[in-house]
């Protein structure tokens, strides 16, 4: 009944979006998968996108596992720590891409009349269908973008997309911590460069389907899992149309950790330098893109320092014990602010926190767009409830909506959003930290929320 339920309600957004909708071709899709859920309902049924679009994934390799093969053609030679910036640069790009805005068909008919449109078409339909519209609407099944696709849409987007996204970053480069501005200004746009050799070369090798095995038997180091985007639970804003989206950047392990990781059959017991595998780990299943067991031993056996096993993994728990140093950096310039507000039916509404509330209000409405905006707007200025507010030039730009209950100890967490052009930047992990900070001053030690 509650799956039928979300179907109903996807049935009406989707209504609404028909209507709101002025391309063509995305009306049509809206339009479709509108009388594809509202069959599901009368049937009882699960939604299954029918017809000539076929079933993911549509390309093989994908366009995350081309973006690993990169990282491995091209950077495996370097150090840990220089080969952790190329790791981190290709995140970013992947989740730029997982939340790219595909211009429709007729956008890309003015622009360039000589492309294959049918064939731009078609992989815009299946990324309609499987990939943007189920942002918004859970009862249809979604894929991420670098997932299911390959070469043929990235070699479509990525001249437009490389040049809006330097384009951005110089229009931004002022506000980024200097950390990050040499990050994005100097080593992005070579890593575009040498990425695009290799998507418009006709004989680049990390296109190969055997790629990952040939390296293994070259000797080199696979990486099969670089970049492993884990599962997150996005927010997503409408306009005329579904809007793109930035996720949040999340940790991966690098080649060297998960070496060391698969060398560790006892947790707390190392194993030592001189072991070689056993016959029972010989018959472990193994998995596309292996490391071959004799490789490892003989890697193993040329290790004379056990602390050298260790590799960048420190660096990897460095970065993510540091998420939010940007934030803490912009908030001791004074870029960004943190204030405590709420309403109050006893003093008289002070102008600038009205404002605020109202920026929290739309924010949150945004960013949660599933949610009833009278409900956010009830919780939001309900004088039980306060809200910690992200301030950044002025305006609102995230907040976390709570209320607390001192004398049983806890406090509910209502709403916690960042607008989406703000994120990847450590503002929700500060948020977060700041909130602890508050609730142990007030001697409140535990938090209780709901997510679905």
């Amino acid at each position: 009944m509650n799956r039928l339920l979300g179907i109903v309600l996807d049935v009406e957004y989707l209504f609404t979006c028909v209507h709101k909708e002025e391309d063509e071709d995305t009306k049509q899709v809206f339009f479709y998968l509108f009388k594809l859920l509202r069959k599901c309902i009368l049937q009882m049924g699960k939604p299954v996108v029918e017809g000539s679009l076929e079933s993911p994934p549509f390309e093989k390799p994908s366009i995350e596992q081309g973006v690993n093969n990169f990282v491995q053609y091209k950077f495996s030679h370097l150090p840990s720590k220089e080969r952790q910036t190329i790791v981190e640069l290709a995140k970013m790009f992947l989740n730029r891409i997982n939340y790219w805005h595909l211009e429709t068909p007729s956008q890309r008919r003015l622009r360039s009349s000589n492309d294959d449109i049918a064939g731009y078409k078609v992989n815009y339909t299946r990324w309609l269908c499987y990939c943007n519209v189920p942002q918004f609407c859970d009862s249809l099944p979604q894929y991420e973008t670098t997932q299911v696709f390959g070469r043929t849409l990235l070699r479509s987007v990525f001249t437009v997309m490389r040049r809006q996204l330097l384009e951005q970053a110089r229009q931004e480069k002022d506000k980024l911590p200097p950390e990050k501005r040499t990050l994005i200004l100097t080593h992005f746009p070579k890593f575009l460069s040498m990425l695009e050799e290799e998507v418009y070369s006709q004989s680049s090798p990390i296109w190969d389907q055997d790629f990952m095995a040939s390296s293994s038997r070259n000797g080199q180091l696979g990486i099969q899992t670089v970049i492993s985007p884990p599962p997150v639970v996005r927010s997503v804003s409408y306009s005329a149309s579904p809007s793109s989206l930035e996720q949040p950047s999340s940790g991966s392990m690098s080649p060297a950790c998960k070496v060391s990781s698969g060398l560790d059959p006892n947790l707390g017991e190392k194993r030592k330098i001189n072991e070689p595998y056993s016959v029972e780990d010989s018959k472990r299943p193994r998995v596309v893109g292996d490391i071959p067991i004799e490789l490892i031993n003989e890697v193993m056996s040329t290790i004379s320092d056990p602390a050298a096993m260790l590799g960048p993994e420190t660096n990897f728990l460095s970065a993510h014990s540091a998420r939010d140093e940007a934030a803490r950096l912009e908030e001791r310039r004074g870029v960004i602010e943190f204030h405590v507000v709420g309403n109050s039916l006893n003093q008289k509404p002070n102008k600038k926190i009205m404002m605020w509330l109202v920026g929290l209000q739309n924010v949150f409405s945004h960013q949660l767009p599933r949610m009833p905006k009278e409900y956010i707007t009830r919780l939001v200025f309900d004088p039980k409830h306060k809200t910690l507010a992200l301030i950044k030039d002025g305006r609102v730009i995230g907040g976390i909506c709570f209320r607390m209950f001192p004398s049983q100890g806890f406090t509910e967490i209502v709403f916690c959003a960042v607008t989406s052009n703000e994120q990847v930047k450590g503002y929700g992990t500060h948020l977060m930290n700041h909130l602890k900070e508050y609730h142990i001053k007030h001697s409140i030690l535990n938090f209780l929320t709901y997510a679905d």
